[in-house]
C-alpha cells in the first residue's frame, strides 16, 4: 500500500518543522522528509521554531503539520520547546517529536 504525505483534508504538503542545533542533523532530517515529499523548514534551535511558529501563525500561512526536534539545544531545548507548543492554544494540537541520542533514564521519563 502507497503511503501519502499529502494533507488529506487540503491537498496540501505534509509540512514539518525540524529543529536542531546540528546543522549536519539538520540536513539529514530535511532530505529525508522531503524524499517523502513532505514540505520541510528547519531551525537550528527551539527560540527559531518559535519564532517562526508565530510568525506563519500571524501571516496566515499554511500551518506546520508535525515538529520533530532534538531534546538538547543552546537557548531552549526539545521539551522547552514542547511545553511551549502545547501551553498554546493556536498550537497544541501540532504533534511534536523529540529525539535524543543521550541514554539518560530521568530524561526518557520526562
Amino acid at each position: 500500500m502507497a503511503s501519502s504525505s499529502r494533507n488529506g483534508d487540503t491537498g496540501e504538503q505534509f509540512h514539518v518543522l525540524a529543529v536542531d542545533d546540528s546543522q549536519v542533523d539538520r540536513v539529514f532530517m530535511e532530505r529525508l522528509l522531503k524524499n517523502s515529499d513532505c514540505r520541510v523548514t528547519t531551525a537550528e534551535n527551539g527560540v527559531r521554531a518559535m519564532e517562526y511558529l508565530w510568525s506563519e501563525k500571524e501571516q496566515g500561512q499554511s500551518k506546520v503539520n508535525m515538529i520533530i526536534t532534538d531534546y538538547s539545544m543552546p537557548g531552549m531545548n526539545g521539551y522547552e520547546l514542547l511545553k511551549k507548543v502545547k501551553g498554546s492554544s493556536a498550537m497544541k494540537d501540532i504533534p511534536v517529536v523529540i529525539l535524543s541520542s543521550e541514554n539518560i533514564p530521568a530524561r526518557i521519563e520526562k
